[in-house]
């Protein structure tokens, strides 16, 4: 694993926290040249100290809605280090409320961020990509392949950077680009103390018990697991391959296990 990561340039969005956090320590440490991005400047250069003294590394501060701080996440890198050989899209926002309730600007800004940045980052960095024939990788989760009650927007954005990257994928199937999606299910970060109710202010809470989901550590392994061997697709948990499974034949069966599943939780909208 060391030896393939050696001397790659790999750009992480949503590099301050989370999934993001545990990849680029772990990258750190297999040899890679890292391009840490994220709207919080000051936890990134935080972080950037505390990485081994010889990974080199470029503090990128970045906003992925915003198109032109996409643009100028790729044009520091190529800059500095002359190549891309791994985009990881991981920066996200996630969101619960009832969208009988939601104000529609809670959508736009998951869409914006979730998706959009996606497509920016992507699109930039392409030419690069593809020179290299290496890797983008977009994180998703099982929302990305199952509607979840509460989180209309979380699922609709992640839906759609699951369409985009297959389609990436077939139109470059001759290129020798790697395009993975990658769905890590219920890790434990921050994403869900920062998650935003019905009117667009974060629920300051999570109502998962952080300590049984899965580290941002072991994703990061099995991030990296993945993008060695070039997988086109990974979902992680036994819970998110069920789910999958069980909504592909048994659909009214799903919509009522989610259903409970969800109202379950500690101040759910759906009670």
């Amino acid at each position: 694993m060391k030896e393939y990561f050696k001397g790659k340039v790999i750009i992480i969005t949503g590099a301050s926290s989370g999934i993001g956090l545990a990849s680029a320590k772990y990258f750190a440490t297999k040899g890679a040249k890292l391009v840490l991005a994220a709207r919080s400047y000051d936890k990134l250069l935080e972080m950037a100290e505390s990485l081994p003294s010889c990974c080199e590394s470029l503090c990128v501060k970045t906003d992925v809605s915003k198109e032109e701080d996409c643009k100028n996440l790729i044009d520091r890198t190529v800059e500095r280090f002359g190549k891309i050989d791994i985009l990881i899209n991981n920066a996200g926002l996630s969101m619960r409320a009832l969208f009988k309730e939601l104000d529609l600007s809670v959508i736009r800004c998951l869409m914006d961020t979730n998706f959009y940045g996606t497509v920016y980052c992507t699109k930039y960095a392409l030419p690069y990509l593809l020179e290299a024939k290496g890797s983008v990788v977009g994180i998703i989760s099982t929302a990305g392949f199952v509607g979840l009650p509460a989180r209309t927007g979380y699922s609709a954005s992640k839906f759609a950077i699951r369409g985009f990257l297959e389609t990436l994928r077939m139109e470059h199937l001759y290129d020798d680009l790697h395009v993975m999606i990658f769905a890590p299910g219920f890790t434990a970060s921050n994403i869900r103390n920062v998650a935003l109710t019905a009117d667009g202010t974060p629920q300051g809470m999570t109502p998962l018990d952080e300590e049984k989901a899965m580290s941002a550590d072991k994703v990061a392994e099995r991030l990296a697991f993945g993008l060695k061997h070039r997988k086109k697709q990974m979902l992680l948990t036994p819970l998110g391959k069920t789910t999958v499974w069980v909504r592909t034949f048994f659909p009214r069966i799903a919509d009522v296990g989610e259903y409970r599943y969800f109202a379950k939780e500690k101040d759910s909208p759906m009670k």
